[in-house]
């Protein structure tokens, strides 16, 4: 049993007889009155996310997940086609399912798939992971000394925030977490 200070990002808990992922959390103590863990719980079947605040008292399951490699085949009208690299079964997850983690795919990319009740439910992206970039503004000499950022997209169509140094063709290494740049391949 977990209580709500063993909450963390990406910690999945059984609530309400289904798999929730956190997204974040918020630990609020108040003069006079128990404190409270706020957070952000993605169900990972629906995609739907809920806010709801925990007690100190309160106990929580820790899901049953069982998470195995596979490889991402294609996306196809909005669903992302895997197959389990142990026994070659394909199956597709939708966009609703996987959120912004879609903007992290490359086909042929190994992804973790997270099972519960032997069903594949969702994925989990190494958290960091080389793109090519296929798009920005040209690198001006001497930039490289300040923190600047300009916008930047990636071979997979995702714009995000580099330094003024990177320029096409430049291979980085993101946070997929967070979608921020780590440093430059």
């Amino acid at each position: 049993m977990l209580s709500m200070n063993d909450l963390k990002f990406g910690t999945i808990i059984d609530y309400e007889d289904q798999p929730y992922e956190v997204l974040s959390k918020e630990f609020v103590k108040n003069a006079q009155r128990r404190p409270v863990m706020f957070t952000k719980l993605k169900n990972l079947i629906s995609g739907k996310i809920i806010e709801h605040s925990f007690q100190q008292s309160d106990r929580l399951k820790e899901s049953d997940v069982v998470r195995k490699d596979a490889q991402y085949m294609y996306e196809d009208n909005g669903n992302y086609n895997f197959m389990d690299s142990e026994n070659y079964e394909q199956f597709s997850l939708s966009k609703d399912i996987l959120g912004s983690k879609t903007d992290f795919l490359l086909e042929d990319n190994t992804v973790k798939i997270v099972y519960y009740n032997n069903d594949p439910i969702n994925i989990e992206l190494p958290i960091k992971m080389d793109f090519k970039i296929i798009e920005t503004a040209p690198g001006v000499k001497g930039n490289s000394a300040t923190n600047a950022m300009k916008e930047a997209t990636i071979q997979t169509g995702k714009k995000i925030q580099v330094p003024l140094f990177v320029k096409e063709g430049d291979s980085i290494t993101i946070d997929t977490r967070t979608s921020e740049y780590l440093e430059r391949v």
